[in-house]
């Protein structure tokens, strides 16, 4: 099923990045970097800036971590 992504805050996607297995690595000024715990090779950055993250941008996260669409909405 090809789902169209939510509207989600970047503390939301983190959240979400973390049931998947990522930790937090790093926070450099306003971008949060997420390593996989099994995998460190995978990388995420995340913006966290107020507000809803771009469905654009969103869409890049979830490539970064090698998921997709529809496993990243299951993690929310």
């Amino acid at each position: 099923m090809n789902q169209r992504l939510p509207v989600v805050t970047a503390r939301d996607a983190i959240r979400a990045l973390e049931r998947a297995g990522f930790m937090v690595s790093r926070q450099t000024g306003s971008h949060c970097r997420l390593i996989h715990a099994s995998d460190p090779a995978r990388k995420v950055t995340v913006p966290v800036h107020s507000g809803d993250l771009k469905r654009g941008t969103l869409r890049a996260i979830v490539a970064q971590a090698g998921m997709t669409v529809d496993e990243f909405v299951a993690l929310l």
